[in-house]
């Protein structure tokens, strides 16, 4: 037992799916049972479960074999209860029922940015930071970021072989709302045509010349990878493709929901080129399976610490990788601005394109 009055301790999952979530919620249990005697209670679809006081007691045995399995046995949502009448009341109240000391939030910004404004009405959370995109603060890696990059490169490798096969352009989109990081690293990994992220506008002519020349030099295929938040640079074609894009659907949290740009782009590059293209968008396959087992050990250790840091009395933090050491941050530096590319790997995956 520890000594700062913590025997039961809760943990949710919110916002998307991702690789390794369920080996935070096995290392979570396994400590905080194995080496402090705690109890440990799941809410149900993340703070929508905290709010309607959905619960399921969770203990070592039930969690031995989760190290392997994708998704989330407590399930997700995108909740936000924020936007909720007396929302940090039903929180505190749900906490409450369940009898909760404390509680792991494990998620990206929306989820850890409620986990942020509870801790600062006093709420007793630590977080645990999780997306594909690897778009947190505060944090140089989250898991989940390593397997869709892994499935990305497999998906593109695939690709690969059938574009050579009918001389065609394939436009592969992948995840990214904000920040190219899958795009970039999936492109380098591939060796493909062209990578295009959000954090650079782009111009569909320069794409187009690149592609051509590449055929008069022989390379009768090409793939470009784009990140589903890639914009245009500013002018007509932008005008153009964001009125054949708009978007009215928008969750909990305000974003849009994003998917498309690659159908628009295969489209225009056939027009301007004449040369056969087609489009795959990976959409949700990137956030599927069985972890890496890198993804595997980060989730883990992620986990082990967040315990830690609740009986350290580390409370309104987040755990982090930094410089290979998981330590703890305060969580708004997790949620405090997004985490874009790193420019300087992009223009070097750019000086790779042939």
């Amino acid at each position: 037992m520890s000594d700062n009055n913590i025997s039961r301790i809760g943990v949710l999952t919110g916002g998307g799916d991702c690789p390794g979530l369920n080996a935070v919620i096995r290392a979570v249990v396994t400590v905080a049972e194995q080496e402090y005697g705690d109890s440990v209670v799941g809410f149900y679809d993340g703070w929508k479960g905290v709010i309607e006081s959905r619960t399921m007691e969770l203990r070592t045995e039930d969690c031995r074999n989760l190290l392997t399995l994708g998704g989330t046995i407590l399930g997700t949502s995108r909740t936000n209860p924020f936007v909720m009448e007396n929302g940090i009341e039903k929180v505190k109240a749900g906490l409450e029922a369940a009898h909760a000391d404390a509680l792991v939030a494990i998620g990206g910004d929306d989820t850890l940015g409620v986990a942020t404004k509870l801790a600062e009405a006093g709420m007793p959370v630590v977080g645990v930071p999780k997306t594909i995109d690897n778009d947190l603060s505060g944090t140089e890696l989250t898991f989940g970021f390593d397997t869709a990059v892994q499935i990305a490169t497999e998906a593109i490798d695939r690709l690969r072989t059938t574009a050579e096969s009918h001389h065609r352009v394939i436009v592969c989109e992948v995840m990214g709302r904000s920040a190219g990081w899958i795009a970039t690293y999936a492109g380098m990994a591939a060796g493909v045509a062209d990578i295009l992220v959000p954090e650079r506008p782009f111009d569909i002519d320069t794409v187009c010349r690149r592609i051509m020349a590449r055929h008069a030099e022989g390379q009768y295929s090409s793939i470009i990878v784009i990140g589903e938040g890639a914009v245009l640079a500013p002018g007509p074609d932008r005008d153009a493709m964001e009125n054949a894009m708009k978007s009215v659907s928008r969750d909990a949290f305000g974003h849009a929901r994003l998917g498309g740009i690659g159908s628009w782009l295969a489209e225009e590059i056939e027009k301007r080129t004449g040369f056969e293209s087609r489009v795959t968008i990976l959409g949700h396959v990137q956030r599927g399976g069985t972890p890496t087992a890198f993804d595997r050990v980060l989730a883990t250790r992620f986990g082990v610490e967040a315990v830690r840091a609740i009986h350290r009395g580390e409370l309104g933090k987040m755990v982090a990788l930094n410089c290979g050491q998981v330590v703890t941050v305060p969580l708004s530096e997790g949620t405090r601005e997004t985490k874009y590319l790193d420019m300087k790997l992009y223009d070097v995956a750019q000086a790779l394109l042939t």
